[in-house]
């Protein structure tokens, strides 16, 4: 053997035995851990107290903590209703149930789908993270999303409320379940037929598994409870200012105009966050518009508000989002339109 030869064996040999020669270098940058970006927060706050306090006088400033507050308050208990359905789910219930209950054909499966929606009360909170559960666990993406879509707009809770909301016209709850499916289901095939493989992120899972199914649960939920709750303040504090910049005479001055104040009411409810159990009594009290548009606000708002969209980013991707609301909203705004003409 040459001395290359050895060389090159006695190098090879020390590289099998003892992994890569050459040492990792660690990076010496410090950085923060939650705890410590927690203390400076709290010491921000605690040393700003007296110049926070005179800024939060403004009427301004208090209507919209009080937005903030009141979405946040509403969406909180559903969102801890889907972090524990989406726990039950990864932890009990075998992947090969939904193999069973859903059609193998993923086209037939959109349908079947959206319209389990009706069976589980929650908002739109809720159901980001029972789709991205369902999704972790097989279901096909655009079955997941009519689920997503459906769920918060058809569950017997929305009817219901938007029954009471309207007792004078109980064509406005059939043709709320009728709009919301239909859309969900379009909105389904579409990202069936459209998606590109690297737009939805399909969340991972793998390291929330525990040594028992309850050990399971438990991670899934805190996890998606976390995950989810930071974007759901996120949301909370862009519609609380949207909210308080509106100026309110912009909706009289659209409610006259049938085609604008469909897109107007449209948009309201992207801005607004109103959770779905209680948007059918702020349609109602919307007596300027027209039956139609207020369907749209109905429809729109549970599929689509600056909350949801921040939720589905967070879970989902950026990439997601920004190509998945824009098209329901507008799927949403015309499917409401088209049945508001015909039922109403």
């Amino acid at each position: 053997m040459t001395d290359k030869a050895a060389v090159s064996a006695a190098a090879n040999e020390t590289a099998d035995s003892h992994g890569d020669p050459t040492p990792a270098v660690k990076s010496n940058r410090w950085k923060p851990t939650a705890i410590e970006w927690f203390i400076v927060g709290l010491g921000f706050f605690l040393l700003a107290q007296h110049w926070l306090v005179g800024l939060f006088s403004s009427p301004a400033w208090q209507a919209g903590a009080t937005v903030f507050v009141a979405i946040v308050v509403q969406a909180l208990p559903f969102l801890v209703l889907g972090v524990v359905l989406s726990g039950l789910i990864t932890a009990y219930v075998s992947p090969a149930f939904f193999a069973r209950v859903l059609p193998r054909n993923p086209a037939l499966a959109v349908p079947v789908a959206g319209a389990a929606g009706v069976l589980i009360p929650g908002c739109e909170c809720a159901s980001v993270p029972v789709a991205g559960g369902l999704m972790a666990r097989g279901v096909t993406p655009a079955a997941a999303l009519a689920f997503l879509l459906s769920s918060p707009a058809i569950n017997p809770v929305v009817i219901v409320s938007t029954f009471v909301a309207f007792p004078n016209n109980h064509m406005m709850a059939v043709a709320r379940l009728a709009a919301s499916l239909i859309a969900a289901v379009l909105m389904g095939w579409i990202w069936l037929f459209f998606d590109k493989g690297e737009w939805l992120k399909v969340p991972q899972r793998d390291h929330l598994q525990g040594s028992t199914k309850f050990e399971t649960f438990w991670r899934t939920a805190a996890h998606d409870f976390l995950h989810a709750g930071g974007f759901l303040v996120i949301g909370g504090i862009t519609a609380a200012i949207l909210n308080v910049v509106i100026p309110p005479q912009w909706l009289q001055a659209v409610s006259d105009r049938p085609l604008i104040s469909i897109v107007g009411l449209s948009v309201l409810a992207v801005v607004l966050c109103i959770c779905s159990e209680a948007d059918a009594f702020v349609a109602a009290s919307l007596t300027q518009f027209s039956l139609t548009a207020r369907l749209a606000f109905l429809v729109v708002g549970p599929m689509v508000d600056i909350k949801l969209v921040a939720l589905q980013a967070g879970t989902f991707g950026r990439a997601f989002a920004m190509r998945f609301a824009p098209v329901t909203f507008v799927v949403a705004m015309v499917v409401a339109a088209l049945v508001g003409w015909w039922l109403l």
